[in-house]
């Protein structure tokens, strides 16, 4: 079960933004992912609970920030219900998408899992619905995901695999590079692991 912490920033001005510690680790179900983020200060800033199906699709989320709460899951496309910080309003959307994204380094993680691509592949278009922090407001986006190679590095331990993934975003055609070892994010844009206490976990 991989333990870790990744730093958050902006990816232009390198700004930071806050800390996520995780852990994670596959099940006979699926993939669960549960992490606590800060501000750089150190303040509590939100949650994430994110669980996966065996074919990686979102089977439940909660996301947690700024008091503001999202629970959601795969029907009918993805669902999703919104509450604002007193509780009393909560808006319910759905959109004909494959899954959830947002600033967390596990959504990389669900999306390479639920694309399942191979150095053969060619690139696969995804429609993903991204909560944009910090009052999770909901915005669908289309993205293209192509795994450009994977490489096996030596450890003192076993060989670390590591995915390496190009992916575009198709309403502006800006690329950036994501590379990925199991369920751990090495980098991608604003996005660094700082400590990890145990290798990635492999999935079947």
């Amino acid at each position: 079960m991989p333990r870790g912490r990744y730093s958050l920033h902006d990816p232009h001005h390198h700004t930071p933004l806050a800390e996520e510690r995780f852990h994670c680790a596959p099940g006979p179900s699926g993939w669960r992912y549960v992490s606590q983020v800060t501000t750089p200060s150190g303040d509590p800033a939100g949650s994430v609970d994110l669980a996966l199906d065996d074919l990686g699709r979102p089977i439940r989320l909660e996301l947690h920030a700024a008091s503001w709460q999202v629970r959601g899951a795969a029907l009918d496309g993805v669902t999703w219900v919104r509450t604002d910080p007193t509780g009393t309003h909560a808006t319910e959307g759905n959109v004909r998408a494959h899954a959830f994204t947002g600033t967390s380094p596990a959504f990389l993680i669900a999306t390479a899992r639920l694309l399942r691509l191979t150095p053969d592949s060619s690139a696969t278009r995804v429609r993903l619905v991204a909560f944009t922090d910090p009052v999770l407001a909901p915005r669908t986006v289309d993205q293209s995901w192509a795994l450009i190679k994977r490489e096996a590095h030596a450890t003192d331990n076993d060989p670390l695999t590591v995915d390496e993934y190009q992916v575009t975003a198709l309403d502006t055609g800006e690329q950036h590079t994501v590379h990925l070892s199991g369920d751990v994010v090495l980098s991608a844009p604003g996005i660094e692991l700082e400590d990890l206490e145990s290798p990635p976990s492999t999935f079947r």
